[in-house]
């Protein structure tokens, strides 16, 4: 099968269909060149179009036959500065994308044959570096949606150092709610309602400053906002939000009713720390935070996400080839989701 000839191919269903598209050195060199020019290579310096000249060893390079000078294949991309082979990249970027539970460093460096553990934990947060970009969409602002936005402490209890001692990280959370079209299986699942997009970030405490100053960057003005009634959230209403707070009082059938997909967003958050990494640290949390969202922000899209992760999405429905971070999408069911 030749790569060129299916640059918008579906995401492979299996390991060998992988194996498959993508053999080699040669296969990835020639996605990667098809991603970014589909209708043959243009060189970036002098504009010639045509067939440059390729390097048996060095897939990554083409070199213009007019001017005869170099352009990289991976300038741009998660991949750039990087002498890993092209194979392991795309390998890498395929096990994070396609396992729905995620990796651990440790079996990320067994499944790609890694000798070093930090070589494979370096890998893993090169990949993760790649996951948001700093000028991504704000969440909310769509028809028929709001945001439900909370709080919450993760990490661990720490033992002997007295009552009330813990080194628990404070994290916020935005995602929006979206309906179900009528008619589907699932439309008696929290009266239809479904998450949409998700915003996750450490904050530094529990004031107005910082959960507003977080709901500011990350949700569109004007959008419908539901939280519990701490004070902290009291002056979103005078910020430019539709603000409906909700006094929980410990009633979890309030919660469920009012803020039920905040609480699933958590909990998976959670589980998905523990049982997958084993808990993380303080330094990288942010950097798992941005995983977690990645991945649930493109369970629709595993093969955009594949692309989008390595930095060479070329169609329409990605972005282009040469942006780090990802973009969104439109899925036929569920809306923008990225």
């Amino acid at each position: 099968m030749d790569v060129l000839d299916h640059a918008d191919m579906p995401f492979p269903n299996s390991l060998p269909d992988f194996q498959h598209l993508f053999p080699n050195e040669a296969a990835c060199a020639a996605y990667l060149e098809n991603s970014r020019w589909k209708d043959g290579f243009a060189c970036p310096h002098c504009g010639l179009i045509g067939d440059p000249f390729r390097f048996a060893a060095r897939r990554s390079v083409l070199r213009c036959r007019s001017c005869r000078k170099d352009t990289s294949l991976i300038i741009g991309t998660v991949m750039q500065g990087s002498h890993m082979p092209l194979t392991t990249w795309f390998w890498a970027a395929y096990l994070v994308t396609s396992q729905t539970p995620g990796m651990s460093a440790v079996q990320f460096q067994r499944q790609l044959g890694l000798s070093r553990y930090e070589t494979a934990f370096g890998l893993m947060h090169k990949l993760r570096a790649g996951m948001v970009r700093p000028d991504r969409d704000r969440i909310g602002g769509l028809p028929e949606t709001h945001v439900e936005a909370d709080e919450t402490w993760v990490g661990g209890r720490t033992r002997g150092e007295g009552r009330g001692v813990h080194h628990k990280i404070l994290v916020a959370a935005a995602v929006e709610v979206r309906h179900r079209k009528p008619g589907t299986k699932l439309d008696k699942r929290h009266d239809g309602r479904y998450a949409g997009r998700l915003r996750l970030a450490i904050v530094a405490d529990r004031s107005a400053e910082s959960l507003c100053g977080f709901i500011a960057d990350a949700i569109e003005p004007k959008t419908m906002i539901v939280t519990d009634d701490w004070s902290g959230y009291v002056s979103l209403a005078t910020r430019g939000f539709d603000h409906m707070a909700v006094a929980e009082r410990g009633d979890a059938s309030v919660a469920e009713k009012y803020l039920p997909m905040i609480h699933l967003v958590f909990s998976n958050l959670k589980t998905w720390l523990i049982g997958t990494h084993h808990g993380v640290s303080a330094k990288h949390l942010q950097a798992y935070l941005n995983e977690y969202q990645f991945r649930f922000n493109r369970r629709f899209y595993p093969f955009n996400a594949f692309r989008s992760l390595l930095g060479i999405a070329g169609d329409a429905a990605a972005p282009t080839f040469g942006e780090l971070y990802s973009g969104t999408w439109q899925h036929p069911i569920s809306g923008r989701c990225g």
